[in-house]
Order: structure tokens, then sequence, then C-alpha cells
């Protein structure tokens, strides 16, 4: 089994780290490069940026985040929010990141997820999915920061991105975003099932317990992590041992002196 990775989530509005609860009632948390150095340095994965109001105002602010990040972070870094062409993703990969997260952009017109993976690599090409419970079972794809429905079935959709060339899936249960509830483990099970590309869950984390059944019964290949780092609730290095303890594959923890 490949290890699994922790992966910090910083959600952008304008120039702070924010967080809400359901995507909705954001709080600023504070400078976003000073807790991304912090979890660079605890031994995080990878680093997501998430512009979480791009979309709404038709445009990506995260370039000159992600260039000052790229300066001193040496971990993959995914860039999301308002990305809606080939171009803009060649500007985020120029600024320094490794990855970029696409929702409203690909719902609009799926074919973008092949011009993005055609032009830079499948491992490029995240698509990023934000899912609502709306009966037994089934699950529908949002866009805008969860607060527009599109119709579209979440599993055939996550399918239909892999088959369109996306090489991974970041996975959101808006209803689960926030809450400390646990990850919406139903959901991510039926997408990893539907599909053999890496599965980033998203949404819910409050305990170890929570990982452990996302990973064990979810099948997921990575999970993000915001609300229990930014009010430092856990760090990376008590959730990886506590996911070792519990017979999860993680990476061995290195330490990150300062450059």
């Amino acid at each position: 089994m490949a290890n699994v990775r922790l992966i910090a989530r910083l959600d952008i509005k304008g120039p702070n780290l924010i967080k809400g609860i359901h995507l909705e009632g954001l709080r600023v948390i504070g400078d976003p490069q000073e807790h991304a150095r912090r979890y660079y340095e605890q031994g995080a994965d990878e680093l997501l940026y998430i512009d979480i109001v791009a979309s709404l105002y038709g445009r990506n602010s995260l370039r000159d985040i992600v260039s000052r990040a790229a300066r001193d972070i040496f971990i993959p870094l995914t860039v999301g929010g308002g990305v809606r062409s080939v171009d803009d993703v060649r500007d985020l990969l120029r600024a320094g990141a490794d990855k970029v997260a696409i929702n409203t952009a690909a719902v609009n017109r799926p074919e973008l997820v092949t011009e993005v993976s055609r032009a830079f690599g499948s491992q490029c090409m995240v698509l990023s999915i934000e899912a609502k419970k709306i009966g037994e079972g089934r699950w529908e794809v949002f866009t805008d920061n969860g607060r527009e429905r599109t119709g579209k079935d979440v599993v055939e959709w996550a399918r239909r991105g892999w088959e369109l060339g996306a090489g991974e899936i970041l996975l959101t249960s808006v209803d689960r975003e926030g809450t400390r509830k646990g990850f919406d483990v139903e959901l991510v099970e039926a997408v990893t099932r539907a599909c053999a590309i890496p599965v980033i869950a998203s949404g819910g984390m409050g305990t170890l317990e929570h990982v452990e059944e996302v990973c064990k019964r979810g099948r997921a290949d990575a999970v993000a992590i915001a609300d229990a780092l930014h009010y430092k609730r856990m760090d990376i290095p008590q959730v990886r041992e506590g996911m070792r303890s519990r017979g999860i594959a993680v990476r061995r923890l290195e330490g990150r002196p300062a450059p």
C-alpha cells in the first residue's frame, strides 16, 4: 500500500488565510505564508491553496502567494480557484505551483481537463469536486465554493474526469467541511471505487479516528486538513504518528530545519 499523504489545506480570501463551516461564515485566521511555513517545517507532504472566492469574482489572486511560498517551501504545492484556461495553469506553474485544482471551469467546459492534462501531464491536473449529499448514496456536484448546483452526480463526474485525463481528485464534502464531525466516508469510498486515480479526502476531520476511517474504509490516498491545524488542535507530527499507530502507511517524519 502506498503511503497516505498528509496535506495542509489553506483556503485563501484576498491576502488572508480563512476558515469557515460548510464553506461559509468565513473567519480570518492569519497570514497564509506563516502557516504554510509552519506546516512545511512540521513535515506536511503537500500544501493545498484554494482561493475560495476566485470563481465568484472571475479571477485568481494566488500567483503572488504561491510565488512567495515556492521560494523556501520544497514540497508539492497544489493551487486552485478561478483557474479557467491552459494559460492560467501555465501562469501558476511558472509561479511555483506543481499541480492545479480546477472545479467550476471544468464543470462548465469539461474539455479543459483534457487540454491541461495534454499540455502539462495528468499529474498536474487535479479535478476539484465540491459535493453535497442529496439522498441515500447520492451526492451532487456544486461549484463557486458550494454555492451553485450543477445537477451532476458526483460519482459519475469523478469517473468522467478520470476518463478526460485528470490525474487526481480533490473531494470536498461541503456538508462536513469545518464541522469536525468526520469525513463523509461513504462519499469517499464511492469515488475511490469508481476511479483508478488518487483521491484526496477533504472536509470534516475532527479526530484521528476520522482519519483512520476515511483511509481504511474510504480508501483515501490523501487527507487534506485545515481546521485541526489552523486552530492548533493537532499538528502534523501528531497526525502522522497517530496514523502509523493505527496501521496506516505514512511517510517517515524527517525534520525540516529552516533554510
